[in-house]
């Protein structure tokens, strides 16, 4: 039997056993209240009856007799006369008569005259006045019984008045009111039917149907879940609560404190990123995912609609980070732009040996060494970039020069400032290559797109010790038409790209417009930051960016010993 038909009929039984209890108890109270009512009328009667001058004579004046008048005078006597009158006029049972001994002096049965009574009459012969409920010759009754005074000043009982009212009289008024209370009854009884079903169908919305012990399987579950993924899932309901936001949504988002606490708030008032709730409105489709920016990381964040047989629950949000495969995609890039460029120069170097070994066999020195000079001043490997030789660490070598082969491919000059000067080795490469890679690209964009006719694109690092790490300050500037009429706080709000044709825009399709947020969030999460130095202007050059990332060199493996370059001319 299902949880919800069990309580239902649990919660009958209960109500027709109350109402079976109310009712007994009503009834009962209303049959003593009506006995109650004929004990009174009863000693009314009596008193009446007792205090008649005529009674109250013609019974001491028997009393005094010897013995008993026969039946047949009772009968003719004034005692019996006044007694049935009374009787007929109230609709008593009986009204009876008795003297000092308890012998019948007026009954309604005039066979019964003369003898004594069923009952005890000792208590009202006594001089007391009395009610009682009890069976006599003429079956049940509720009735009284007062003692009857000789004329005159002294107290002298010389008889006694009984009157009583049938009990079945009072079982018919008692069934007169009854239908009152079975109505009532009948009426409390359905009312708490109607209850106990529009109780049962809440019940079966608000637990959609499950049994306890299912609902209480999927509490485990749902904790065991929730809490094991390392996705972040958040929980909206119909009316916009939140009802789910566990551990891993948390620490995405980068929201100190227990998960909990959300957990009955408004979703539309939750201090998330707004791109979380645009994919919950009406509007929205389930296949939608955005890329935001939160905590320093990437997230791809989607929202489903969640329904049950047909009702809406509401919506769940799930939330992934990409910040790891971002960056280690950018780092396959860059060894494979390496390779390729490796490849390609295999048949230069080899070209570049047999030049110098000619130029030795022929005994030419002079230009030979001339040679040599002019491919040592391409850096190590000839990558399109100009004063490559600056760099001496060989990440940023191998890296800048990547880049430097795929702004070439889109022609686009990328240069080493002569102010670099990189005397320690990088110790996190990945956030290196993060806020580099992506403060290149974005140059490179920007010299695309701008008008000038000499598209470039600047870099200068310096490196500057430090007891906790060295910091890399990093300068790129291009020669792209500048941010125009947008301001700091535009520029770092995450969905501000120049990828669209005509301008800058908001869009984040395709994962534009997060470079920017992405790398000043991670440069603040290492104390540090990104800032604009210049915003540039329309022709050219562009803006200039300044990063600034604590921690991320350290000492160079040749005892941190200066590299001495030699100077520019016109330059310290």
């Amino acid at each position: 039997m299902r949880f919800s038909t069990q309580t239902l009929l649990l919660q009958l039984g209960v109500v027709l056993l109350v109402v079976l209890l109310s009712g007994t108890v009503h009834a009962w109270l209303v049959y003593g209240r009506i006995g109650a009512e004929a004990e009174n009328q009863a000693l009314t009667l009596a008193r009446t009856v007792a205090s008649d001058p005529v009674i109250r004579l013609e019974v001491q004046t028997i009393s005094k007799e010897a013995g008993t008048p026969p039946p047949a005078v009772l009968a003719s006597g004034p005692i019996q006369a006044a007694a049935e009158a009374a009787r007929t006029r109230t609709g008593a049972l009986f009204v009876v008569v008795t003297d000092e001994t308890g012998l019948r002096l007026a009954h309604p049965d005039l066979s019964r005259l003369g003898e004594r009574v069923s009952t005890d009459p000792s208590d009202a012969l006594s001089g007391k006045e009395v009610t009682t409920r009890n069976t006599g010759t003429l079956g049940p009754s509720a009735g009284a019984k007062v003692p009857v005074y000789a004329p005159g000043a002294a107290a002298t009982v010389v008889g006694e008045v009984s009157v009583g009212y049938s009990m079945e009289s009072l079982s018919q008024s008692l069934a007169e009111d009854i239908g009152p209370i079975a109505l009532t009854a009948a009426g409390a009884l359905l009312a708490g039917v109607l209850a106990s079903f529009l109780l049962r169908s809440r019940l079966q919305r608000l637990t959609l149907g499950l049994e306890p012990e299912e609902i209480s399987t999927l509490v485990h579950d749902q904790v065991a879940v929730l809490q094991g993924v390392d996705d972040g899932v958040i929980g909206i309901s119909a009316d916009g609560r939140i009802t789910v936001f566990n551990a891993a949504a948390r620490r995405l988002l980068g929201m100190p404190g227990a998960s909990g606490v959300l957990t009955g708030t408004s979703w539309a008032e939750a201090a998330v990123p707004e791109q979380l709730k645009a994919l919950t409105r009406p509007s929205a489709h389930d296949a939608e995912a955005v890329e935001i920016v939160a905590g320093g990381r990437v997230l791809v964040a989607n929202a489903r609609k969640a329904l049950h047989r047909k009702e809406d629950l509401g919506w769940v949000v799930m939330l992934r980070d990409r910040t790891e495969l971002q960056e280690l995609t950018r780092q396959l890039d860059a060894v494979g732009t390496m390779s390729a460029a490796l490849r390609a120069q295999r048949h230069e170097f080899a070209n570049q040996l047999h030049t110098i070994a000619g130029f030795m066999s022929n005994g030419q020195h002079e230009q030979a060494k001339d040679y040599l000079a002019r491919i040592s001043a391409t850096g190590p490997l000839k990558f399109p970039v100009e004063q490559a030789q600056l760099l001496q660490d060989p990440y940023l070598q191998a890296f800048v020069g990547a880049k430097g082969v795929e702004a070439d491919e889109r022609g686009v000059a990328l240069r080493i400032g002569p102010e670099t000067l990189v005397r320690g080795h990088v110790t996190e490469p990945q956030d290196v290559t993060t806020v580099l890679g992506n403060l290149i690209d974005n140059a490179v964009n920007a010299a695309v797109a701008g008008s000038s006719p000499q598209r470039w694109v600047d870099i200068e690092l310096l490196d500057e010790p430090g007891p906790d790490g060295g910091t890399l300050h990093i300068v790129v500037g291009d020669s792209g038409d500048g941010l125009g009429n947008f301001g700091a706080d535009q520029v770092f709000v995450e969905g501000f790209t120049t990828a669209e044709p005509g301008g800058r825009g908001t869009s984040t399709a395709g994962g534009q417009g997060l470079g920017l947020a992405l790398v000043r969030q991670l440069a603040r999460r290492r104390r540090g930051d990104v800032r604009i130095l210049e915003p540039g202007s329309a022709g050219g050059p562009g803006a200039v960016f300044m990063a600034t990332l604590p921690g991320v060199t350290g000492p160079s493996e040749a005892g941190d010993r200066l590299n001495v370059v030699e100077p520019t001319e016109g330059r310290p």
